[in-house]
């Protein structure tokens, strides 16, 4: 009978060894032999009357070395189970002094190594340890409402095609050759939009006119500099200077601000005068503002559970698991190792207690509820209200289930939003009133946090 010991090599991190003896996997053997000697196609012998002597010097030392290993990871598999070990990924062997020697005349004692990472037993204090976290509003002004109204009237309005551009409120559109998925080669651009230092180059140009940019220099921010230059110039060359072309001018006469521009802007209830239209766009801000700091306050949460919560990790199983390719095809060098496991680390705490909250709160996500958010989706992106506008849905939800990708997605899209809307009322919060140009210049909120 196998014999399995467990000891100890650090925290949280054990050794469990694994001894066989011949009468452990030895009828296996036997078993497997005769199964291959009914079934082997040897030239010169009927099938199933192959000489088992013969079936043994062809295929038993195969056969022998993999019922060797069968039987050590099945007795592995049953003291992990029997023991209910909570593990980080899968057991690692470890290298066997000398090596192995497999020598089916002569069956004998196998013994083998395994390290272990154990998943460690925490408390998740930050709930109840009197930590308050800022609940930010950002209150919707009268100014928000007017900028927000003139957007509208804006994309609501009428395009001319004056000679020349005036000011910042023009469009210009660059002339391309990358052609989008209709095949148009114009890019618009708001002269406005464009960085403060470059606007002034844009105001007074006309059709067929040129203006040399540089990306580098003229964009700070990097997502805007690397979008005009691949978008505009079609080119990835950042460091230096590039001709833009102006294909037209354009100007937007704003759209008036009447019953037109509020039925076109809440058809399903269009409000009755300008002070109502007013009220619904305040309304609208004020819910996306809010929106946007209950996901600031996810955050909030989540970096304060990562960075709070005491959870002792077995870090030198982890990297030696990472370099040896931590559940993927590719093993990865030792500095690679280091330079992705902070980050690794964070994620994987968050893993744990994440896991143990969606336990403890009873968070389910079933597949009638995956059904639903995605009919749901698929109502406001196609614009009806009643499921028979849609005979088509049930037909193409059969095939949306055979997508692992989008199921899964969806699922914890599901999950992760209902752990939070627990946890929002679970911490303590202060609110704060913010303005928005404070609200969107504060720091992440995993910056005040000391890293691992």
């Amino acid at each position: 009978m196998a014999q399995v010991t467990r000891s100890n090599i650090a925290p949280l991190h054990d050794k469990i060894s694994i001894t066989i003896s011949k009468d452990d996997y030895m009828p296996s053997f036997e078993k497997t032999l005769k199964q291959q000697a009914k079934n082997a196609n040897i030239p010169g012998f009927r099938k199933g009357h192959v000489p088992t002597g013969m079936v043994r010097k062809m295929y038993g030392p195969a056969i022998y070395q993999d019922e060797v290993f069968r039987t050590v990871s099945k007795e592995l598999e049953d003291y992990m189970r029997r023991e209910k070990l909570a593990l980080f990924g899968q057991p690692m062997g470890l290298p066997i002094e000398g090596g192995l020697s497999f020598d089916v005349n002569t069956p004998g004692d196998f013994t083998f190594d395994f390290e272990v990472g154990l998943k460690p037993e925490f408390e998740i204090s930050a709930l109840n340890n009197g930590h308050v976290l800022p609940r930010y509003k950002v209150a919707v002004t009268d100014e928000m409402v007017n900028e927000e109204i003139k957007r509208m009237t804006q994309r609501l309005g009428q395009m001319e095609h004056p000679e020349t551009s005036e000011n910042e409120e023009d469009v210009v559109f660059f002339e391309t050759t990358m052609p989008d998925q209709n095949g148009n080669t114009e890019r618009p651009v708001l002269i406005g939009r464009l960085p403060e230092n470059l606007r002034a180059k844009f105001i007074g140009v006309k059709a067929g006119d040129t203006v040399t940019v540089n990306p580098a220099t003229d964009f700070a921010d990097e997502n805007e500099r690397s979008t005009f230059a691949t978008e505009i110039l079609g080119t990835d060359e950042l460091e230096a200077d590039h001709t833009a072309t102006i294909a037209k001018i354009g100007r937007i006469t704003p759209a008036a601000v009447d019953e037109n521009l509020f039925a076109q802007t809440f058809p399903n209830e269009t409000p009755a005068d300008e002070a109502a239209f007013r009220e619904k766009v305040h309304q609208g801000l004020q819910s996306e503002y809010d929106r946007v700091a209950n996901e600031r306050l996810d955050s909030e949460i989540f970096e304060t559970l990562v960075h709070t919560t005491p959870i002792e990790l077995p870090k030198d199983f982890l990297k030696r698991w990472l370099e040896q390719g931590g559940g993927e095809d590719k093993p990865k060098s030792a500095e690679q190792v280091e330079a992705e496991f902070p980050q690794f680390e964070h994620g994987l705490r968050w893993s744990l207690i994440s896991d143990k909250l969606i336990g403890e709160n009873g968070i389910h996500v079933g597949i009638e509820d995956i059904r639903n958010d995605i009919k749901e989706r698929l109502q406001g992106y196609f614009g009806f209200e009643d499921m028979e506008d849609a005979p088509w849905m049930e037909g193409y939800m059969k095939q949306v289930e055979k997508d692992d990708k989008m199921m899964n997605e969806t699922y914890q899209k599901l999950l992760f939003g209902r752990l939070f809307d627990t946890l929002r009322n679970k911490v303590a919060t202060e609110e704060k009133a913010i303005d928005e140009k404070e609200f969107f210049a504060l720091p992440h909120p995993g910056a005040a946090h000391h890293k691992h």
